[in-house]
């Protein structure tokens, strides 16, 4: 299963002309829609809605790295970390 890295973002923390970057609330996974390549499921690994969600466009690039962006370990969802353990 592909999986799919999403921000949680603060509500109204969306980017935008003369806006700061977006803060990023929680780091979640997603498995990957078979039907359409780089769309998130509908459902987190946790069990939130992902729409409302943005897509991190992250990829691992060497086997041992971590499923998320390094820069935002403090922000990973342990109850997605601790479903990624079961796959």
């Amino acid at each position: 299963m592909a999986i799919i890295v999403l921000f949680e973002v603060r509500p109204g923390g969306e980017a935008g002309p003369g806006v700061a970057e977006p803060v990023v609330v929680a780091v979640h996974a997603a498995g990957g829609d078979p039907d359409v390549i780089e769309d998130p499921l509908s459902m987190t690994l946790c069990g939130r809605d992902s729409a409302p969600m943005e897509h991190a466009h992250y990829e691992r690039t060497a086997p041992g790295q971590p499923w998320y962006p390094p820069e935002f370990a403090a922000q990973r969802c342990p109850e997605c970390e601790w479903a990624l353990r079961d796959l």
